[in-house]
């Protein structure tokens, strides 16, 4: 799933939220939690990205983290693969 994580990473990145979302959604880890939540940051849609930081067990950073956690996710997914 790590890799799929990265595709949908990429996609955000690249302003295809849907699809990105899609992935996010379809991954029913903590570290797709985690992503489904960097979507909602990206989308804006606070309620949503807090809901799902809850459900990855993570703090929610707040908005403006976008870029730190795109970061961060990237490094955890490129690390646990």
């Amino acid at each position: 799933m790590t890799m799929k994580l990265l595709e949908g990473l990429r996609l955000l990145r690249a302003d295809e939220w849907d699809a990105a979302h899609r992935i996010a959604q379809a991954d029913p880890t903590p570290d797709g939690s985690w992503l489904h939540g960097i979507v909602h940051m990206a989308e804006p849609d606070e309620s949503n990205a807090r809901y799902w930081y809850h459900r990855a067990g993570r703090p929610f950073p707040g908005m403006a983290a976008l870029d730190d956690e795109m970061a961060a996710i990237e490094k955890a997914l490129t690390a646990a693969k």
